[in-house]
């Protein structure tokens, strides 16, 4: 059988608009500069997608009063997280593969804005996704 990779032209689409976010504004903004930045490429290439959606984490089949904060998820699929730092480390990973099984959602994109001299992304799939049969 022969394995697809998840949400392809999605996360292509998607990337396409952070690498014009960072074609534009280089590095060294804060991380608020370029979520809206980006929330204007996303809507100008008509990507769908809800920024700073609140997903609830549960704990023991309860829900915690705290609650997480999205930076993104596009196309109702893609986890987006955004970075503004030197380079991304594994404690940023581990945050999206959190937060991907916290909201059930196949794959997010790492994206670093502070990366000099170009822009650094990790794609990361939700290997505990009841569905997730295919290689990213």
């Amino acid at each position: 059988m022969k394995s697809e990779v998840i949400c392809r032209e999605e996360c292509y689409a998607i990337m396409g608009a952070c690498f014009e976010v960072y074609s534009n504004l280089g590095s060294g903004f804060l991380e608020s500069v370029y979520s809206e930045a980006l929330s204007i490429e996303l809507a100008l290439r008509s990507i769908p997608f809800e920024k700073e959606a609140a997903i609830a984490v549960h704990y023991r089949n309860r829900a915690l009063q705290q609650t997480y904060f999205a930076d993104f998820i596009c196309c109702g699929s893609v986890l987006l997280e955004l970075k503004a730092v030197d380079s991304i480390a594994d404690a940023h990973q581990a945050q999206v593969l959190n937060y991907l099984s916290a909201t059930n959602l196949k794959v997010g994109l790492l994206i670093n804005f502070g990366h000099y001299p170009g822009l650094e992304w990790k794609r990361l799939a939700n290997t505990k996704h009841p569905r997730q049969e295919a290689k990213i």
